[in-house]
């Protein structure tokens, strides 16, 4: 068999490089290890170092979303403060976020997944319980920017730890796994919700307080198993405080570093102790090809802060109680789970990853406009079948387009930073999204929807521009036009 140095560059400027080094093409002898060994490698991964990264992501968003519920169980009137002063405080959560997401990353490269992970969980959980407190607009606005300084870094931590126990070709539906725990939380909290706001008043708390006290706590527990349970990486897959429920013995770590090194030769270990210096962070944010990726994922993603915000009180604009709304919100987050996985599963079997994200936003843009030209002429049941659609096809695109932008990165410490960079581009789509639904836009919300439509197109174009990008530099590689330096092979992209 051929070894991966010996791809031709057609082939590369393709991206079928990968494809050539997947370990199915491959013998036992070739590789120099059991293929059966291997498998049962992985799934040790995929049944601890994955559920627990999901659970941790799952409370994550749990506690920075609860705010949708707590808004249909009086959490505004009673702080007095208006929608204006809620979407202000979303946003100095994600600018919290944005701030501190690189500075947070290069911890926990240095600290490792085992400590930071687990600890900056127990933060944020703690944080989330404590907002049963607030009352009044000072003190909700500070929560809001103290939650997201504590939830800076995590989803591209756990991206990038993802990312250093699995090749390249497995990572995609993996990463879209991991995106369940996320979305998840997006469809499962209005309906504890719905259960929990029926506590309204018992011991002298509102509902809306014992969403916050209750999840919040909920989020302390989860940090306590992460740091009992969680593996570091395949260099050190033990857990911090045990031997852990899935045990890797010597053989199993012997076999995932050897693929990993199969999988990508360039590839050196990372997650634990790696130092990322000054000279990297920029090299990283200044590689230019990489930024359509960004200004793509900042425009379409943007939309997803207004959904997150206000989709169960748009229920109760519709008709239904506040239990009933919260209940009926959950539903298009439960299909947005099964859009996302459609398209993960998409992209790692075509290897086509530029193509699947535009496929995907499409679906969100095609969505987008029936909604807003069908929704003034329909009634009840039709507009929450709308919104259910909006709703539905809001992420396809966004966890395919992360992995899309990892296996264009060389280095853990490039791989790093740019997993951050595409969560900060994200997270600044947020903050702006904040806004995209007014008070004075009600009911049918015109305005917000049309620019969200446009938003998804400027994402469209950049995604389009990306791929551009990658196969005009793959075809001048293969032309000699872009020589090695200093030793190192030009890079081939995935486009």
């Amino acid at each position: 068999m051929a070894q991966p140095e010996a791809v031709p560059p057609k082939a590369q400027e393709a991206g079928l490089d990968e494809k050539v080094r997947a370990p199915s093409t491959s013998t036992d002898e070739e590789l120099g290890w059991d293929i059966k060994d291997e498998s049962a490698a992985v799934r040790k991964i995929d049944f601890s170092v994955l559920p627990l990264l999901f659970l941790g992501l799952l409370v994550f968003q749990l506690d920075r979303m609860n705010i949708a519920s707590a808004l249909t169980g009086g959490f505004a009137v009673d702080i007095k403060v208006d929608l204006d002063t809620i979407n202000l405080g979303n946003q100095l959560m994600f600018m919290a976020i944005v701030l501190f997401e690189i500075p947070c990353n290069m911890a926990l490269q240095r600290i490792g997944p085992r400590k930071w992970i687990a600890g900056q969980v127990l933060a944020f959980g703690i944080v989330a319980s404590l907002q049963i407190f607030v009352k009044e607009r000072k003190g909700f606005l500070a929560s809001r920017f103290v939650l997201g300084f504590c939830e800076s870094g995590y989803i591209p931590g756990s991206i990038y730890t993802l990312s250093t126990w699995y090749t390249r070709r497995e990572l995609a539906r993996r990463v879209a796994l991991l995106f369940f725990g996320m979305f998840g939380a997006n469809a499962i909290s209005p309906i504890l919700a719905s259960g929990i706001l029926k506590l309204d008043h018992q011991r002298g708390l509102r509902g809306w307080q014992w969403i916050f006290l209750l999840e919040g706590l909920f989020t302390i527990v989860v940090s306590g198993v992460l740091i009992v349970f969680l593996p570091g990486s395949p260099d050190t897959p033990k857990p911090l405080l045990s031997s852990g429920v899935v045990r890797f013995s010597e053989p199993d770590q012997h076999v995932l570093q050897k693929r990993l090194e199969h999988d990508d030769s360039e590839r050196a270990p990372g997650a634990q102790g790696l130092r990322i210096s000054p000279a990297l962070v920029w090299k990283t944010v200044s590689h230019w090809q990489r930024w359509p990726h960004f200004v793509s994922t900042f425009a379409v993603f943007s939309n997803w802060a207004a959904l997150t915000t206000y989709t169960p009180s748009i229920m109760v604009a519709l008709g239904w109680d506040p239990i009933a709304a919260n209940a009926l919100s959950a539903v298009g987050g439960f299909f947005a789970l099964i859009v996302v996985f459609i398209f993960a599963w998409i992209s790692d079997f075509t290897n086509k990853r530029g193509a699947t994200v535009i496929g995907a936003q499409s679906c969100y843009l095609i969505a987008l406009i029936i909604a807003r030209q069908v929704h003034p002429h329909v009634g009840q049941w039709s507009r929450w079948g709308l919104w259910t659609l909006v709703n539905s096809f809001a992420v396809g695109y966004h966890p395919v387009h992360n992995t899309w932008v990892q296996l264009n990165c060389r280095t853990p410490g490039e791989r790093s930073i740019s997993i951050a960079m595409w969560v900060m581009s994200a997270i600044s789509g947020l903050m702006v999204g904040t806004q995209y639904y007014r008070a004075s836009d009600r009911p049918f919300y015109q305005n917000g929807l049309r620019t969200q439509i446009l938003m998804v197109t400027v994402g469209i174009i950049f995604a389009s521009l990306q791929i551009a990008i990658y196969v005009v530099h793959n075809r001048r590689v293969a032309q000699g036009k872009i020589q090695s330096k200093n030793g190192v092979p030009p890079q081939i992209y995935i486009p």
